[in-house]
Formats: structure tokens, sequence, C-alpha cells
């Protein structure tokens, strides 16, 4: 088999990240769903979710990464990254 066709560990990493986040994402919508269904408005979900994001993310990374991730998150969001009338290519 030649080589060039394999994957790099790059590429594995980077698809199991995306698996994770796929996953991850399933989860979020599940609980979502979940919370809609006993009569939480989605603006408490979103906001509860934004919290615990938060607290975990200071958790891990400590105020300066969760500020690092809420700069990266912004950009994104002012890309169109999370827009619902986003396509996917």
């Amino acid at each position: 088999m030649d080589h060039m066709m394999e994957p790099s560990l790059n590429d594995i990493d980077e698809m199991i990240v995306h698996e994770k986040m796929q996953a991850a994402l399933e989860y979020q919508n599940e609980a979502w769903a979940d919370g809609m269904a006993d009569g939480i408005e989605p603006e408490i979900i979103a906001d509860a979710a934004i919290a615990l994001a938060m607290r975990e993310t200071i958790r891990l990374l400590g105020e300066d990464g969760a500020e690092a991730m809420l700069t990266s998150l912004r950009e994104r969001m002012l890309a169109g990254e999370f827009s619902p009338e986003r396509t996917l290519q």
C-alpha cells in the first residue's frame, strides 16, 4: 500500500476530535430537548449551558484560558459559524 494514501497521525487525531464533538453535540441536543419538554424556556437552558461550560472551562484552563476561548467563540460567531442559516459544504 502506498504510504501517501495512509492518514497521518494528525489526520487521525482530527477525526477523533470531530467524532467526539459530534457525540457531545448529540448529548447537548438531548439535554436541550429534555429541558424544553419539561417547559424550560430556551433562553434559560442556553444561560445554564453557557454558565456550566464557563465554570468547567475556568476549572480546566483558568480564567486566561477561558477568556481565550471566549475570544475564539466570538470570532467564530461573527464569522457566522453558529448561524442557523449557515450551510455546511
